[in-house]
């Protein structure tokens, strides 16, 4: 075998693979990060925030379908095709679900949808917007493939947006807790002392707080909205990299290879993120898919509190806040549905945390 295969880092890669279920984890992971990033892409409902309402068709069972009359606009959609597929389409249109219509020279005359058998309204318009007799272009046959909400927005294109935020937050958390948290701890690992008495007894006040109750404190010190809940998510994860990291270069700078980079007179910086840093790598990849799956979660509570996304922005939690209620009108899917999506995204991350560690033969 040859000196490159037979390295660690390839004979790690070899036992992951191994591992079925980490790896089937990683791409249902990988598949979730595409839907997230080209979300408007694949949601049926391409409005900015999938925010497209039609209250009369609310709550509305997963497959059902209906007319969907379009009245385009005066203003000018004026959207390059990046703001598009990013961030959705401003919808200046009009729909309206109906039941019938009927057209007559420039008059379209149709029938409002409404549901539990009620008579909708007959009305008439002008129908300038409408080219050579034809109302195919603007009345067509939408279907929602997994309902509606109780606001009449389609399911299934709240639910792609929604993951957005639940996968984002991932990255921005994790970020924020490597920056702080490796810092923290290899400072109090590496210089020991009254500098590690310092700093321990800020994780551990830290630490002590509840996570949940620190994450609101910091979120209402910031301001309700999308990336105040990134921050402090990502501030109240640092303390278990720190003392990962701390644990991690108490034990390391012992060694040999640090004690001959002092002996050559490097200096502390270098040596620590030279030498120690990449040598301790395998316990933080760790604790990182773990802080993954604790970063959704904690982000999902706060929306459910009301203090995470802030509507219209579509969140997981926000679904659940906004449907507990009809888990016992009927209806639970409309909640069950996005906890479904919560649960398996944060098992993926656990087990493919469960894989790394095994691959990695740490023991955090």
């Amino acid at each position: 075998m040859s000196q490159n295969s037979s390295s660690l880092s390839q004979l790690a890669l070899q036992k992951f693979k191994k591992n079925f279920w980490g790896v089937f984890s990683l791409i249902y992971i990988g598949l979730v990060g595409i839907i997230s990033v080209f979300a408007y892409v694949f949601a049926p409902d391409s409005s900015q925030n999938a925010n497209q309402m039609h209250v009369s068709i609310h709550s509305k069972s997963p497959g059902f379908s209906v007319d969907m009359l379009t009245i385009p606009s005066e203003v000018e959609n004026d959207q390059n095709w990046f703001d598009i597929i990013f961030f959705g389409k401003k919808n200046t249109s009009t729909e309206i679900p109906i039941l019938n219509y009927k057209l007559e020279g420039n008059q379209l005359t149709y029938t409002e949808y409404v549901s539990d058998g009620l008579q909708g309204q007959t009305k008439t318009i002008n129908a300038d917007f409408i080219k050579d007799n034809s109302a195919k272009q603007f009345i067509k046959k939408r279907t929602f493939h997994l309902g509606t909400d109780k606001y009449g927005r389609d399911l299934l294109s709240r639910l792609l947006v929604g993951a957005r935020i639940s996968f984002f937050i991932g990255f921005v958390a994790v970020f924020i807790s490597l920056v702080i948290g490796v810092f923290m701890g290899s400072i109090a690992g590496y210089y020991g002392g009254k500098i590690d008495a310092a700093i321990m007894w800020i994780i551990n006040v830290t630490w002590s707080i509840p996570t949940l109750l620190l994450v609101i404190a910091i979120t209402l010190a910031l301001g309700k909205g999308f990336w105040q809940v990134f921050i402090a998510v990502g501030l109240t994860m640092w303390v278990e990299v720190a003392r990962v990291v701390r644990g991690q270069i108490i034990s390391a700078k012992e060694m040999q290879y640090v004690t001959a980079a002092k002996a050559l007179g490097f200096n502390d910086f270098r040596i620590i993120t030279k030498h120690i840093l990449p040598n301790i790598l395998a316990p933080v990849i760790v604790i990182c898919a773990a802080n993954f799956a604790a970063a959704i979660l904690i982000e999902s509570g706060l929306s459910f509190l009301g203090i995470g996304a802030q509507p219209p922005m579509a969140s997981w939690g926000a679904m659940i806040k906004d449907h507990y209620n009809y888990i016992i009108l009927g209806k639970p899917y409309l909640a069950i549905l996005p906890g479904l999506c919560i649960m398996f995204l944060v098992m993926a991350f656990m087990l493919v945390g469960n894989a790394l560690r095994d691959a990695l033969d740490v023991k955090v």
